[in-house]
């Protein structure tokens, strides 16, 4: 702080003291918006992971089934789903799932729906062909919203304009760790590999009406629903638990930066004292 009065000096500590208390309140809100978050990934959570586990068994117990949204398609034109945020301050939440998008896409032809201000900023600006925008979504999402993305999707996909979609969210591991992840979810990747060393499971025939087929068709474009809400509501806890990392992070930085200042302020209020003093003695002297 070379070259700075005291008076400077106390203007900057009054300065970050504000920005301080700002960050703490966000930090406070980020971390109510966090429980609430997380209280709705609880309750939603084992909905859509019985919907997934559904449609994998039909398809790995009925292994000649034929499908639109499991048959692959020579691809031509991809389109992503990209959860980002509406707002900023939350660190590298959007920058991750951004570079995520980017790396996959390459030189490929993609088209993008992207829900997120950040992110639509993003693709306007890298040229990208954005087939729809949501906004002002991404901290309070609905499934009313998951249902308008996975509508626009699968008639995309069933009219052949694209020939596979796949799904950029954030999903939150705890509230320190936060993992872009990027899924395909059509067509429908089929894992048959099995298990047989471990226990095996008793095999239970499901007989199911009016045909496999019939149920994959009525099923996949509601686990394409529920997966995709569930990534938004993943990516609205994410989004919170970054921002109040950040915050935390921002209130921390100001916390030493004040300190650094206060014991800059003593330093120069101390030679500022010992130079009066300095001068007094001086002109006593002068006076003899």
């Amino acid at each position: 702080m070379a070259g700075m009065g005291t008076r400077d000096i106390n203007r900057k500590i009054k300065s970050i003291n504000s920005t301080m208390q700002i960050t703490k309140a966000m930090e406070l809100v980020s971390t109510a918006k966090l429980k609430k978050s997380r209280d709705r990934i609880d309750i939603t959570r084992p909905y859509f992971e019985t919907v997934t586990d559904t449609v994998r068994s039909i398809i790995e117990t009925e292994k000649s089934i034929k499908n639109e949204y499991i048959d692959n398609r020579e691809v031509k034109k991809s389109l992503y789903i990209v959860v980002t945020s509406d707002r900023g301050l939350c660190g590298g939440y959007n920058n991750n799932v951004l570079k995520a998008v980017t790396h996959d896409i390459g030189i490929k032809d993609a088209v993008i729906i992207v829900v997120g201000r950040k992110g639509t900023d993003f693709f306007t600006k890298t040229g990208m062909d954005i087939v729809k925008s949501h906004t002002g979504i991404s901290e309070k999402p609905e499934y009313m919203h998951a249902i308008d993305i996975s509508r626009i999707a699968l008639n995309m996909y069933k009219d052949k304009e694209i020939d596979e979609i796949k799904f950029a969210f954030t999903r939150l591991r705890s509230t320190i760790v936060q993992e872009a992840e990027l899924i395909k979810l059509l067509p429908v990747d089929v894992d048959k590999k099995v298990n047989q060393i471990d226990e095996p499971e008793e095999f239970v025939y499901v007989n199911y009406e009016p045909s496999p087929e019939m149920v994959l068709s009525y099923i996949i474009p509601k686990y394409v629903e529920s997966t995709i809400y569930g990534g938004l509501i993943e990516s609205a806890a994410s989004e919170q638990a970054a921002r109040r990392m950040s915050m935390e992070n921002a209130s921390d930085n100001a916390a030493e930066l004040i300190d650094s200042l206060t014991l800059s302020f003593n330093q120069a209020r101390q030679a500022a004292i010992t130079q009066e003093i300095t001068e007094i003695v001086g002109g006593a002297e002068a006076l003899k």
